[in-house]
């Protein structure tokens, strides 16, 4: 709730701004603005925020945070309103309009204060009404540098409500009571509604997460179980007269445990071929076992540290701070023009997640181009297993190593952009791109990988639809 035309004139009454040095300008975000104010031997930080729902000008005693990077209208008041001094406060009416007259030197200036929810602004003119600047520039209404604006010449309009000062719960004076209640309740701006924002935002990172590290452990208890599938190879060469064409099951002596063993046949292949798929898997599992540990030690280092800040946001209580943190999390990195121009230039498809790079290229032609030109040995190359289909890269980051979600986007990518798409999962090879090896009058961008590691992939069209929205256009 925004305040009304009583409470602003009982804020100013409190205030006493008449007087007082404007000692410095912070604007945290688009919609928040912080005068610093010395006057009468005391400083005060006079909050304006044009957030809807809560427009309010008062007395803040929250510490406001600046923003990272330099903002339009705070650069603008720290040139021509700093070190000046208020000379007149004043609302205009019940318009909820409040015009602080500024004196710095010579030039007098005026900054208006709108505090209406759907339309508030700060706009500031010359003494002939022109425009200097505004916080938020509206052309329709000539709220731009250059055009005119004088509120006073507005028709006063008879109060459709006959509005009283809240009676807020505490101590202290109304400046003290209104800053308490909007940081605590009073609508977006409130730590209550930052916080489920906060948990939001971090709901969704690590319920994937926790879902990518049960998978894992389940393939972690597979793979550590692997010597059953070399027995099971064993046991059908051992038993080759007894298995016959069509048959799905054997069903054998396990000369290694001494009990009844029922395995499972491909009834359209040979028996030798059976167990060397067997032993396949047993090489398979015997081989990633360490880098499902690894995964599994990276994903559970990164959910602790996800739930570590989850908790150290929740207990912030200063909710301008919690603000600027939060925006920082959902904030996508910057990104240098260097590296658009970059962009612009490569083959296939990109696309960036968390300062990850992802690049896929779509036929033999982009992949070849992409590993001539490209990517370099320590970036990671992904392909599908039996299916013809992209080449999924992931460039790589200084001192950094490959996460798991990260692994889990390119795995993604490299299913939906293969033939393989409509089995909807399917076992990838990744390795880095040093141990990649032309093949020998092959065709254009045919690779032979060495030293690589197997993924499986089920496509999570979820996780797709998010990758494409981080999609770099061109």
């Amino acid at each position: 709730m925004s305040l009304n035309w009583r409470e602003i004139d009982l804020i100013l009454d409190e205030l006493e701004l008449t007087g007082c040095q404007v000692q410095k300008v912070v604007q945290t975000a688009f919609d928040v603005l912080c005068l610093k104010l010395r006057g009468n031997g005391k400083s005060k930080n006079l909050l304006i925020a044009l957030t809807p729902g809560a427009c309010r000008l008062h007395e803040t005693f929250a510490s406001i945070p600046k923003s990272d990077c330099p903002l339009r209208f705070v650069e603008f008041l720290n040139s021509h309103v700093v070190n000046g001094w208020i000379e007149e406060t004043v609302q205009l009416g019940d318009n909820r309009i409040v015009r602080l007259t500024v004196r710095n030197g010579v030039e007098r200036l005026f900054l208006y204060i709108r505090l209406w929810s759907n339309a508030a602004n700060v706009v500031v003119t010359d003494g002939d009404g022109k425009v200097l600047d505004a916080m938020r520039r509206l052309p329709k209404r000539g709220e731009i540098t250059g055009g005119f604006y004088r509120p006073e010449a507005m028709e006063a309009k008879p109060a459709s409500k006959n509005y009283d000062v809240r009676d807020l719960d505490g101590h202290g004076s109304f400046n003290e009571r209104i800053d308490r209640f909007y940081a605590e309740q009073g609508g977006a701006l409130s730590l209550e509604a930052l916080r489920e924002q906060v948990k939001k935002a971090f709901e969704g990172k690590m319920n994937r997460l926790i879902a990518s590290i049960e998978k894992l452990t389940e393939k972690e208890a597979d793979f550590t179980n692997a010597q059953r599938f070399k027995q099971y190879g064993d046991i059908i060469l051992a038993n080759i007269a007894a298995v016959h064409s069509g048959d799905v099951w054997l069903e054998a002596d396990n000369f290694y445990t001494g009990d009844r063993t029922r395995i499972a046949l491909d009834p359209r292949a040979a028996p030798q071929v059976q167990a060397e798929r067997y032993y396949e898997q047993f090489h398979k599992a015997k081989n990633g076992l360490a880098e499902v540990q690894a995964e599994l030690t990276t994903g559970r280092e990164e959910l602790t540290r996800l739930e570590a800040t989850l908790v150290s946001l929740l207990a912030e209580t200063n909710p301008f701070v919690l603000r600027k943190k939060l925006q920082n999390i959902n904030r996508p990195p910057a990104i240098s023009t260097q590296t658009i121009r970059k962009d612009q230039k490569r083959p296939g498809l990109s696309f960036r997640r968390e300062d990850w790079l992802l690049i896929v290229g779509r036929d033999a032609k982009e992949n070849d181009d992409l590993l001539r030109h490209h990517v370099k040995g320590g970036d990671l190359w992904l392909h599908v297993r039996d299916f013809a289909g992209s080449y999924v890269f992931i460039k790589q980051r200084k001192g950094k190593s490959y996460p798991l979600d990260i692994l889990l986007d390119a795995g993604n990518l490299a299913v939906f952009y293969s033939k393989g798409r409509a089995n909807s999962e399917a076992d990838l090879f990744y390795t880095p791109v040093k141990f990649l090896r032309r093949a020998k009058n092959g065709p254009k961008g045919l690779v032979i990988p060495t030293q690589e590691k197997n993924l499986h992939i089920k496509v999570d069209k979820d996780r797709l639809k998010r990758l494409e929205d981080c999609r770099i256009e061109k």
